[in-house]
């Protein structure tokens, strides 16, 4: 079925997006590891895994549309060199991504692809529960210091 191109271009520009995700979330949990971290590294290693899925299926719709998914292309990665910083650039990460899906979920609607609209809303439910998760952290490092934070998440 050949697709709309400005949508599939769109599509391509959050494929960037999932796939920087990727590549910031997995660096971020593997320094937790290396810290000793480990239920924060979990926790930040499943929402990478998280994005390979949205990437995954981007890539799936794009194909479906007679597009070609274009998985060379990254945004800039913020990776933090502590946790607070890491949560931060998550966080703005994740408010750019709900910003971009909103505006392509409205595309979507415009040219009448309501199944690429259905697919991208499936998306954006995932990542406001990401901002979620990320508010719920930095209200726990707020409420208890980030050392008693930082205590709950060893092994």
């Amino acid at each position: 079925m050949k697709g709309n191109k400005k949508l599939i271009d769109t599509m391509n520009s959050l494929l960037a997006d999932e796939l920087t995700a990727i590549n910031q979330y997995m660096v971020h949990a593997e320094m937790s590891d290396n810290w000793g971290y480990e239920k924060l590294h979990k926790s930040v290693e499943k929402r990478s895994i998280d994005e390979m899925k949205h990437a995954e299926k981007l890539i799936a719709r794009i194909l479906f549309l007679e597009g070609i998914p274009i998985v060379s292309n990254l945004k800039t990665m913020h990776i933090g060199a502590e946790i607070p910083k890491q949560i931060n650039n998550d966080h703005a990460l994740e408010m750019d991504a709900v910003k971009a899906y909103n505006a392509a979920i409205m595309l979507a609607g415009e040219v009448g692809d309501f199944a690429t609209r259905d697919l991208l809303e499936s998306i954006l439910k995932d990542e406001d529960r990401h901002i979620d998760e990320i508010e719920a952290m930095t209200d726990q490092i707020s409420q208890m210091t980030l050392q008693v934070f930082l205590s709950t998440q060893l092994a």
